[in-house]
């Protein structure tokens, strides 16, 4: 692992009387079996639960140890996590007749296995990643911000992965699809954990949009030289031509550009990266160490002839959902197909809400106000499935409170690798083992707080929700909402909470204390594109622009 791994050199009694310090307001005594620095308020539910939540832990390795008896290894693990789909638009049969299209294998990995209802990530793509990637808020490792090229920005060596951390108890880990963790060396995921990742520094709109192809239409304007001013330009490196996206490597080695930025690139690269999932699996189904898979696919692809279309819909969108799900199903079916489905969990999931600024040709509001880059529940609250046959019981649909950090903790302890996890910063994420086993019901999570970048915007207690932006000074507004009476946050109250405005108050400080203990990362920069071989010409001059603080 990375040198920041090796502070576990940390008693546990020093880590503790830290913990213990943040809960000081409560009288709750900070208990951390394995020494893990979690986020105050998961430390008052384990003061009060831990006897309970114990006693479930029982039952559960003891399942678990049968079934590592039985294959000789703990499960193999599949992340599966694409862009900005609301909560409802896949999985739900009803919903496919209201929106005209079909999602089919979704709808039938839903049936076979648990819907979530309350998955929670964060508000865009590039800090849901991070969060996925190391168990923490996007915040904490300077993550908060979604990058376009050239960036000069990027997830931190010091940062841990799920994938080194995995590494360390023997799997073997492979990431496909979009990364977006930014265009400096050390974020490439082949330096942050992976055996081998196929992955992109930024997201899909360059290459959706910034193609000649489209000037005509105005889909974009100002970046080519026959949009330029023609009498006034000066700067000539004002704009960024000549960047790179797909990049590959394997660990220990330097990394490589994949495919080219073209429109025709992007549609190839749709296609490759679910095959190399599903030889991937084939060529791991029968080796003796498990492995864990990041398949984040790009998935959207605007450039459809009308002869293409297929849906009662008709858009680009509803034809990309259509091809995520068969490219799920052919996932699902090449694991049953290999004999190892029964001990392979998979998470399926959208990264956060719509993008309204494709509406109404792209994604839509179906249950919940907001979108991308929103703290309300439409931008942070979507879609998400567990399926392991044998393991999970189907047609569950799950109402506990999980978040996206929590994956990264869940595939730790599922992998016993608990022990590999950081002890010098604040881990977000919780082991849900037990909601994944036992179902409804058996979250160790009540609570969410809500980032929009490096901002505090608000706060999730049980069905509650606290907004913190825009507070009179010295008095609450109308800032709490009641999710079950208000699900599309359209009238916050006050009067009616008071009675909860000093215990979110308190919520509060606590976090904040907190981060005063463990100070949130600054954002990394560095110079894009080095270590990169084979590195053309432009994207070299273009890194020559990006200033280095």
């Amino acid at each position: 692992m990375k040198s920041a791994n090796y502070l576990k050199l940390l008693t546990l009694g020093c880590a503790t009387a830290v913990l213990g310090l943040n809960l000081i307001a409560t009288g709750a005594r900070a208990v951390s079996a394995d020494n893990i620095v979690y986020e105050a308020e998961y430390l008052i539910l384990q003061q009060q639960m831990n006897g309970a939540w114990k006693q479930e832990d029982a039952v559960v390795e003891k399942k678990l140890a049968a079934l590592r008896a039985k294959y000789g290894k703990p499960p193999n693990i599949i992340h599966i996590m694409w862009d900005d789909n609301s909560l409802g638009e896949v999985g739900v049969p009803l919903m496919n007749k209201v929106l005209g299209f079909d999602t089919p294998q979704i709808n039938k990995m839903a049936a076979e296995g648990i819907s979530f209802s309350r998955m929670y990530t964060e508000p865009a793509c590039t800090p849901t990643r991070a969060a996925a990637l190391t168990g923490r808020l996007s915040v904490r490792s300077g993550m908060f911000k979604v990058g376009f090229p050239p960036d000069g920005m990027g997830l931190a060596t010091e940062e841990v992965t799920i994938a080194e951390v995995l590494s360390e108890v023997g799997y073997k880990t492979a990431f496909f699809g979009k990364g977006h963790q930014g265009d400096i060396e050390e974020s490439y995921l082949n330096n942050q954990g992976f055996d081998y990742a196929n992955f992109s520094l930024y997201n899909q709109f360059p290459s959706l949009t910034w193609q000649r192809e489209l000037i005509v239409s105005g889909a974009i304007q100002g970046l080519f030289p026959e949009q330029q001013d023609r009498l006034y330009t000066i700067d000539k490196t004002f704009r960024p031509l000549g960047y790179v996206n797909q990049v590959e490597g394997r660990k220990g080695e330097p990394a490589r550009v994949f495919t080219g930025t073209s429109i025709l690139d992007y549609k190839k690269l749709l296609r490759t990266n679910q095959r190399q999932v599903i030889n991937y699996i084939k060529d791991n189904a029968g080796k003796e160490d498990p492995f864990y898979i990041a398949y984040w696919p790009h998935v959207y692809d605007l450039a459809r002839k009308p002869e293409d279309l297929t849906t009662s819909a008709g858009t680009w969108y509803a034809e990309s959902l259509v091809q995520l799900d068969s490219d799920i199903g052919e996932v699902l079916e090449t694991l049953k197909a290999q004999g190892i489905a029964e001990n392979t969990l998979v998470i399926a999931m959208a990264d956060n809400g719509p993008m309204h600024e494709l509406a109404p040709m792209g994604p839509h509001d179906v249950i919940f106000k907001g979108g991308k880059g929103d703290y309300l529940e439409g931008g942070i609250r979507v879609p998400a499935f567990a399926w392991w046959p044998g393991t999970i019981e189907p047609n569950q649909t799950v109402g506990d409170i999980v978040a996206v950090h929590d994956l990264f903790t869940t595939f730790a302890s599922l992998a016993g690798a608990m022990d590999e996890i950081p002890n010098d910063r604040v881990i977000d994420g919780i082991d849900q083992t037990a909601l994944i086993v036992n179902g409804d019901g058996h979250s160790r999570r009540d609570y969410y707080h809500v980032y929009i970048g490096d901002i505090l915007a608000a706060s999730i207690k049980q069905q509650f929700k606290r907004v913190w932006l825009n507070d009179r000074p010295g008095l609450v507004g109308d800032a709490f909402h009641d999710l079950y009476k208000d699900p599309r946050e359209d009238h916050g109250e006050m009067p009616p909470f008071l009675w909860a405005w000093a215990p979110f108050d308190h919520m509060k400080t606590r976090h904040e204390t907190l981060i005063k203990k463990y100070p949130n990362r600054a954002p990394t920069h560095g110079t894009p594109y080095q270590g990169l071989k084979d590195l053309p010409a432009a994207a070299a001059a273009l890194a020559r622009t990006v200033p280095v603080p």
